[in-house]
Order: structure tokens, then sequence, then C-alpha cells
């Protein structure tokens, strides 16, 4: 956990920064300039633009101030030393008739800034050698793009030189698994200018990886009882007045559709479609639980300045899913989702992530939250119980929940220690109350049904850019695009090589034929490049004894029988190894 020691150390860094800004720029303008995770940062409106190049003198210069012993004083200045201090500074004075209470400043040295603080006593408590200005940003004033766009410059701080060092260290490795660097390099997928921003295309190679994970999940789905359906990407206003997004989410959803005289909105998620379809006839507690699950592409106006590879996209297909059950039956539907879950998580390999469970705040809840206090507290008191009961380890974090209900996130952690929600299962009391859902009781009374909403891969482009980083680009073996290549050492091998290619296509494997006129040596070196996970080299020797010479990650396994290689990597991909 973050201690409050650094914290502090890049609050004051943050002034530092600003400080020797000053000294380079006496005409500069402050913006606002907090800590924050791993750092800290500062908007400014310059004269003229900066670039990168100039960070490196501002840096010496902070590294100047803190070498000076210079002391943090909080201090109380009066009407008038405030109008003295907060001349020509218009977004300081903006923020300054924003603050409720009597204001304070914080003084090192000759500059002086409006904040509540705290402060090291002395930059002496600072280790020069553990900070790092790292990049220049736009940002708009106060996030708000009608604004004047300022510029940020972001700086890194830790306690000792070798934070900072182990700090660089892991970001190099995360470069190297960025998915949009491996995205293009492997040709996953693609985002092209004329088709949109935000809109990937799946490549051939990304699209087998997702019908690989589509067909894993309708199994697995099946397995526990799940019918699919598939909505429009289109639907009339009155779904989403009734759903309430037109109300609270109109700013995310893209335009209106005018067809017939009727108005249309690309959905911005499936939820409202689904509650249609369980509306549309009537229920019995005897037929419950429903388990209603969907591939459906939704579309969300993203501002562009957060599009982000496949991460933060604007149309993008959910692995959703709605369970309709009775309170009766709760427990055992959230416990069977986690139970889904985990076996999910475990055919993937992942181990590094943890849970967090999103719980209503009581003293906003009857504010805040949809449904009633008593089925929150149910609702809630049940989730827990699920968790206990399968021996998960989770942190709650109280007020996290979703307006609509308490959830459970799966937080993954990325290779520079990035928490990122991948996975997600929430009670959902807002759209069976909006779309006045219900089934007939034992007692033949009309009742509302619990709701889970649970969405395991999320979104296939998040979660697919997670899948990237996660295998840097290696993925295993059953979920590969291109699982194996056939690689014949002359021409007189290629007759074999076409039947040893038939015999994996007739086994269901994704696999070439690479009979290119060059070395065999440079036919190897290609495929792992492109993190091919078997390459199967054939010669005379192999094609004698109806064999194959396959190599798995740089590594030579020898002579192997074609029948037996074929049947093991069977095992491998039936048990996901």
């Amino acid at each position: 956990m973050k201690s409050k020691k650094i914290e502090t150390i890049r609050h004051s860094l943050a002034h530092i920064l600003a400080a020797a800004v000053q000294e380079l720029y006496p005409k500069v303008k402050f913006g606002m300039g907090p800590e924050i995770k791993n750092g800290f940062y500062y908007d400014f409106e310059f004269q003229q633009p900066i670039g990168e190049n100039d960070l490196k003198e501002i840096e010496k210069r902070m590294k100047g101030i803190i070498r000076r012993n210079i002391s943090f004083e909080k201090i109380k200045l009066s009407e008038e030393q405030i109008k003295k201090t907060l001349r020509g500074q218009k977004y300081k004075k903006e923020l300054l008739k924003e603050l409720n209470d009597s204001p304070t400043f914080y003084q090192n040295d000759s500059f002086i800034d409006l904040c509540k603080g705290p402060h090291v006593s002395s930059t002496k408590e600072i280790n020069f050698k553990a900070f790092k200005l790292t990049r220049i940003a736009g940002a708009y004033w106060k996030g708000d793009e009608k604004r004047k766009m300022l510029t940020r410059i972001y700086g890194v701080a830790f306690e000792t030189r070798k934070e900072l060092d182990d700090y660089f260290f892991k970001l190099k490795e995360a470069e190297k698994r960025d998915h949009r660097v491996l995205g293009k390099k492997l040709e996953l997928f693609a985002i092209y200018p004329e088709i949109g921003a935000g809109l990937p295309v799946w490549l051939p190679n990304g699209y087998r990886i997702r019908r690989t994970l589509e067909d894993y999940m309708i199994k697995l789905e099946r397995r526990y009882g799940y019918e699919h359906i598939l909505t429009p990407h289109i639907g009339k206003d009155d779904l989403f007045k009734t759903s309430g997004h037109l109300n609270f989410y109109k700013e995310s959803m893209y335009s209106p559709i005018e067809i017939d005289k009727e108005t249309y909105y690309l959905k911005p998620m499936n939820c409202p479609m689904g509650m249609i379809v369980y509306k549309s006839k009537p229920h019995s507690y005897r037929n419950l639980p429903i388990k209603m699950g969907e591939f459906g592409t939704v579309y969300r106006y993203e501002k562009s300045g957060e599009l982000n590879g496949l991460v933060r996209v604007r149309g993008f297909t959910q692995n959703d899913a709605h369970i309709f059950c009775t309170d009766d039956q709760l427990l055992d539907q959230f416990s069977e989702v986690f139970k889904m879950l985990k076996k999910f998580y475990k055919d993937l390999g992942f181990t590094n992530y943890k849970f967090r469970l999103g719980l209503g705040d009581p003293e906003k809840e009857k504010f805040k939250y949809c449904g009633t206090k008593k089925a929150w507290r149910y609702a809630e008191k049940t989730i827990k119980q699920a968790l206990d009961k399968a021996g998960a380890e989770y942190y709650e974090a109280i007020g996290e929940a979703a307006f609509y209900g308490p959830k459970l996130d799966v937080q993954a952690i990325d290779s520079l220690g990035r928490e990122e929600s991948v996975s997600t299962i929430q009670i959902d009391f807002n759209l069976p109350e909006k779309f006045d859902l219900t089934y007939v009781d034992s007692k033949g009374e009309k009742r509302q049904p619990f709701v889970i909403h649970r969405a395991l891969i999320g979104s296939f482009e998040r979660f697919f850019a997670f899948l990237i980083e996660f295998y840097a680009g290696n993925f295993p073996l059953w979920l590969a695009p291109e699982q194996m290549w056939v690689l014949p050492i002359n021409s007189q091998n290629n007759k074999y090589a076409k039947e040893v290619q038939k015999q994996l296509l007739e086994n269901d494997f994704n696999c070439k034929i690479k009979d290119e006129n060059e070395t065999i040596g440079k036919k190897i070196r290609a495929g792992e490049i492109q993190k091919i996970p078997y390459l199967l080299v054939i010669g005379d020797k192999e094609e004698k004894t109806k064999s194959i010479s396959p190599r798995f990650k740089g590594k030579n396994l020898g002579l192997t029988k074609l029948t037996t290689f074929i049947n093991k990597r069977k095992i491998d991909i039936e048990n996901k190894k």
C-alpha cells in the first residue's frame, strides 16, 4: 500500500515543478497540480508553447530547488496580500471563488500557491534522484473541452532511486506487451481512419481468437443451462426512455436516427432489450431461473482524446447474460456464476487478479440507489455468503456499488501493477423496476424477480487487449490464431508437407505451409518472431518415417510420429494446457 509520505512528497514535487517553471517562464499562468498514482502533474498556460525538449531544463531547475533545502510553510494571507499574490492568475482566482473555507496557501522560497496541503517540511526530505519529468500533454481546464487547453507536465516520483529504476524497467516491459504494438505486428486488429476512430476491425488472426473465445463461452454457458438471444443494434427512443438511458446517459449515446417518422438510437447497452424479451410472456416461479445470454454489439460515444486501442472504443461486443431468479435462488445463482468465472480464468491461466466487492454507502442509500434498503441488504449479504462459501478472497469497497445494485468486479493486474476491471457480476434493481418485470410466486401473487447481470468476458475488445498484453502475444495453443507452421526443408519435401497439413486441418488445427524459397533457419526465425506455438520441420528423414520434427519456444522436440504429435496436441487443447 502506498505510504502517506510518498503522497506528500509527490504533492510537494508538484509545487516545486511550478516554482521551477515560474523561474524559467515568469509570465506563466498556473492551473492545478495534484499528486497522482506514481507521481504528479501541474497545468500551465504558457505564452509560447513548450516541448518535450524543455523538460530537461525544468527538471534540472527542480533539482536545484531541492538541493537548496527550502522549507514549506503554511501561511494565511490578508485580502490585500491575496490580490497581490494572484495578480494575473485567472485560474487561481477562479479556484479561490469556489472555496467555502478560509483559503490557505503554502510558500516554498518565493513561490506561493493556493493549497490545503500537506507538504514535506523541507525539500531535504525529497530524494532528488528519485523523480523524473516524463511527458507533456494538453489538458482542458477542469476537464471541460469548452474551456482553454492548458499544458500539463507529468512527473513520476518515489522515495528511492531503486523504486524509480524499477518503475521504468516495468514500463519498458509493458511497452513490449503493448496491445496496440503487438496487434499491428501480429496482424490481430486494425483501426482504419476511413472507417472511423474507435471502431476496430478484427483481422483474420484476431478474429480466430475471438471465435475461439465465443465458442468456448457458448459451450460453457450451455453446460449451465443458458439460452442465447441476439438483439438489434438499434432500438426506438421509447425503449431508452423507459430504461433511463436517455435521461442519464444521453451524452454517451450516438445521435438519433429518424426512420418512418420514428426516432431510433444505436443501443449503448444490451440490457433493455433483454428485459423486453423476458417481459414478452408471463413467468411462474416454476420456470425460474431463466438464464439469457447474448453476444451483443453496443455503441457508445467516447471522446476522441479518451480512445485507446481496444481498451476504449466506440463500438464493441459484450459477453452479456441476464439471470432472472427468485430471492430463494439468488445464492445458488450467484455461486454458479462465480464458479463459471473461476473456471474461465483457470483455463486462461490467469492468476494475477483480485475480487472487488462494490457495496452501497448506507448513509447515502436512500438518495443514491435504486431498489429498497431491505433488498440491498439481502443482496449484499447473499453475495458475501456466496464468496465465503467458495473460499474466495475479496476486499470490500464501500460506496463503489453501481447506482442500480451491488457488484463484484474482477480487477486484473498488469505488468505495471495497474488494475483494470475485466469481468463483472452485478445485481440490478433498476431495470426490473423500470420495465415492471414480474413472476407469479407459489401463492399466486406477482413479485419482482432478482436480476443478475453478468459479463464474464466483459467486452471482447477490452478483454482481447488484456489477453494480448498478458500473453505478450505468445498465445497458448488452444487460443493461438496460427497454431502451427509446416516447414519443408526443400522443395522435394513439399508434397509430404501438404499431406501433413491435410491431416492437421482434418483434426481442426490452424496451420500453414511455409514453402517459400528460403533457408529453413530463416523460416524458423520468422515463425518465432510471429510467435507461432509449433514449427514443424520436415525433411527427407521425416518424410520416410511419416514423422515431423516439432520446435516449441525455440526448443527442438526431436523426431516425432505425426499421429503421436496430433493426439498429444488434441489433449493439450482439451485441457487448455
